[in-house]
């Protein structure tokens, strides 16, 4: 069984304001969560991961390769009626978040639509849910906000008016981050806010097969 609704996905609208974008309540199956979450990878620390440098179980790994499938990527070109396809995907990975985490910003011209999936079981706290902004400094003053549970997805193009940020949180926040980016993009940008971690090379668990051509294929 699929871990993820792709028809949520089409049947969700696609918003404008302040930034063309749409939210998929459950598109992690409800049914398939409690194992995706149960695989999760192994994080002890804040910071974003490359699959590649972490450990987790084959529900969570099936999921990955559904992410990195064509199948979903022809839904984005749909949904935002963009050809990203020759756009490579960038796949990064958090367990907690730090008080200096959610300030707001933008992301770079490298990046051409950003998704956030969360994955935690429930959210009561007022903090770290995520809010796509009417300002480039004001946290409070916001058009849209994504409670980070049960399999939420949130998916925007980037634009001049695509700030986004939550009011600081510390504690367990999971959530996977994806990025459409310009192809031969430099990994590093002066201007980006997100700082990949790398961890050393390990035995891992489960890997799933991804393409030749994605981000993280190693080289035979």
């Amino acid at each position: 069984m699929s871990n993820l609704s792709l028809e949520a996905f089409d049947k969700a609208p696609l918003q404008h304001d302040p930034c063309d974008f749409v939210v998929v309540p459950e598109f992690v199956r409800p049914e398939m969560i409690d194992a995706v979450n149960q695989d999760y990878p192994q994080i002890d620390e804040p910071g974003n991961f490359k699959p590649d440098d972490l450990s987790y179980g084959p529900a969570f790994a099936s999921m990955l390769e559904e992410l990195y499938s064509p199948v979903l990527k022809q839904k984005y070109i749909e949904k935002f009626g963009l050809d990203i396809s020759d756009n490579p995907l960038q796949i990064t990975i958090r367990k907690y978040s730090e008080l200096s985490d959610g300030n707001a910003h933008n992301y770079s011209k490298g990046k051409i639509i950003t998704t956030l999936i969360y994955f935690n079981d429930e959210w009561k706290d007022d903090a770290g849910r995520l809010r796509l902004l009417c300002s480039s400094w004001d946290i409070n003053d916001y058009s849209a906000e994504v409670v980070p549970e049960k399999g939420t997805l949130i998916a925007f193009r980037r634009s001049e008016r695509s700030f986004h940020g939550f009011k600081r949180f510390e504690g367990e926040r999971r959530s996977l981050q994806m990025y459409y980016v310009k192809p031969k993009r430099e990994h590093k940008d002066d201007d980006e806010r997100l700082t990949i971690k790398r961890r050393p090379k390990r035995l891992f668990k489960h890997r799933p097969r991804f393409e030749q051509g994605t981000p993280y294929h190693r080289q035979q």
